[in-house]
């Protein structure tokens, strides 16, 4: 669900799918983002 709040102060609701399409993106969401991943492989280097 992604909630929206506009600078009026209106508020939608919107329900969304999560597309993964290729290894990299699993390996980002493994880790729990994109920068999660990038700092875990500075540490690892």
């Amino acid at each position: 669900t992604l909630n929206i709040n506009r600078q009026d102060g209106s508020k939608e609701t919107v329900d969304v799918l999560c597309r993964i399409d290729t290894l990299n993106e699993v390996e980002y969401f493994k880790a729990g983002g994109i920068l999660h991943y990038v700092l875990r492989q500075l540490i690892a280097s």
